[in-house]
């Protein structure tokens, strides 16, 4: 390894229009050239199972809540049954073949139901869709055949409820499951694809519902 001061020495030399051969720079040159010197921001590392991290779990969470995440409800219908949850951990994995992920929380007891139907359509929420959102948080407490009692429920390709007037709904055959820490990840191959025409799109960040207009301006202005 070459040592700061060799270094310097070195890159003196080479510098265009330099007469002076290897001398190391002058304190007002690094200035001028490098800046001061920054001091780096200790951290604590947080320790688990033996093993040194730098992020903390809370820290991570609180990153996270600032990234905007379209809001979805996860459904399945088969052997098992029907059930559902409302997630935001759901993101694209390859459009060839089609396929897509969802988290669902080891904490929860429909994994075996998922996985048994071997099926899951991930629905995609509109802003106006809000009140199916929080029907399928895990904290509502309301049985599950009552969440799918509303008649806005049709059954997709693969069997599992698709939620009419979603935003698109992607109907999925699971093809792999994994465990990642708290959580199982569903990977599903899309089967079924349905859009609708709505017009605006239910986000979750801040730890709070936000809704995203699909509109263009010109458009609205013709609405009125």
């Amino acid at each position: 390894m070459i040592a700061p001061r060799d270094a310097e020495f070195r890159l003196c030399a080479t510098l265009s229009g330099n007469t002076m051969g290897a001398v190391p720079f002058s304190n007002d040159f690094r200035r001028l050239h490098f800046g001061t010197q920054r001091k780096q921001v200790e951290s604590t590392p947080e320790v688990q199972d033996g093993a040194e991290r730098m992020v903390s779990t809370q820290l991570y969470r609180d990153g996270m809540a600032r990234v905007a995440a379209a809001v979805h409800i996860v459904t399945t219908d088969g052997p098992a049954g029907s059930a559902g949850f409302t997630a935001s951990a759901a993101c694209s994995v390859t459009d060839n073949p089609p396929t897509l992920l969802v988290c669902l929380n080891r904490a929860s007891q429909l994994h075996s139901i998922f996985q048994k139907n071997g099926v899951f359509c991930l629905n995609t929420l509109t802003a106006d869709q809000q009140l199916l959102s929080e029907l399928f948080a895990r904290h509502s407490g309301i049985p599950m055949p009552e969440r799918f009692a509303m008649p806005v429920w049709e059954t997709g390709k693969a069997g599992a409820p698709a939620l009419r007037d979603a935003l698109a709904c992607f109907d999925c055959r699971i093809t792999e499951v994994k465990e990642v820490g708290t959580h199982w990840v569903l990977f599903g191959e899309v089967q079924e694809i349905r859009m609708s025409s709505g017009t605006s799109a239910l986000l979750y960040l801040h730890r709070a519902y936000r809704t995203l207009s699909l509109l263009k301006q010109g458009h609205e202005k013709d609405r009125e």
